[in-house]
């Protein structure tokens, strides 16, 4: 019989991933989700992935830039309170504006995070 798993984000130990970036995550069987915390001027470098991600910023504020090259991107400012739906493959980057926390879903659950193969977000976050 299924049953209900229950996590308090106090007892889920920080990642400090870069020194200006914080993760914490928990996945279930088909989706995940993160707690992310970013200082102003954090830059998380343009990347792809498999999974559909859903992006609500509880604070503070994000400059999302989304496509394959600088040149043809969008840019969406995403504010507290507000939540991006990024689809799974588009190519983006993220810029914190002031101090953010974020709370991303994804669907399916990062495999890439869970084996710790993640380099890009654990050397490459980095103030601007």
């Amino acid at each position: 019989m299924p049953h209900a798993t229950l996590y308090r984000w106090t007892e889920i130990p920080p990642e400090q991933l870069s020194p200006t970036l914080t993760r914490q995550f928990l996945s279930g069987e088909q989706c995940m989700m993160a707690r992310i915390v970013l200082q102003r001027g954090c830059v998380v470098p343009r990347h792809a992935h498999p999974n559909e991600q859903i992006a609500f910023i509880l604070s503070g504020s994000l400059r999302f830039t989304l496509g394959a090259d600088e040149h043809s991107a969008t840019v969406h400012i995403v504010n507290a309170g507000e939540v991006l739906v990024i689809p799974a493959n588009l190519p983006h980057a993220a810029e914190a504006l002031e101090d953010t926390v974020d709370f991303d879903l994804f669907a399916p659950p990062r495999e890439d995070w869970i084996r710790g193969d993640d380099a890009y977000l654990r050397h490459g976050a980095s103030p601007k």
